[in-house]
């Protein structure tokens, strides 16, 4: 008996080109945001960095914002963008962060969950904590990744 093709769990595609991040914040308004722009920094290019959320906020948190601002990085032209199969489809490693909720699961794909801690409706004094673990830990995953 042949198998029918509607049956059969479709491949994900071959991967060309560097490794693709997925950081997934319950809003994305704060840590997958600083997340994705502190491994795009650090990677210059060697890592592709998204980020997303489960139920996105409005706009990325002005305090976050500020607090990237504050290590040279600029988080004004980002936004909050929705959780998506696609995003995950893309990504070679899925990083959800805090209160996230749980992601599609692809084989083939690496799954991290780091708990940090959500600094949504804090002042910029008490975001650089969380920058500060999320760049260590950032780091840390781009050193594993080569």
């Amino acid at each position: 008996m042949v198998p029918s093709p509607h049956t059969q769990p479709s491949a994900a595609p071959a991967h060309v080109g560097p490794p693709t991040v997925l950081f997934v914040g319950a809003r994305d308004a704060a840590t997958s945001q600083m997340a994705a722009a502190l491994l795009a920094t650090h990677a210059a290019g060697r890592v592709h960095a998204l980020s997303a959320g489960s139920a996105p906020a409005v706009r990325v948190d002005p305090a976050a914002v500020a607090a990237m601002a504050e290590v040279g990085i600029d988080l004004t032209t980002r936004f909050p963008k929705p959780l998506t199969a696609d995003a995950v489809l893309v990504s070679d490693v899925v990083v959800t962060l805090g209160g996230a909720q749980p992601c599609p699961v692809l084989p083939g794909t690496r799954y991290l969950a780091w708990p940090v801690e959500d600094p949504s409706s804090r002042d910029v004094a008490g975001v650089r904590p969380v920058r500060d673990e999320l760049d260590r830990r950032v780091r840390g995953l781009l050193t594993e990744l080569g």
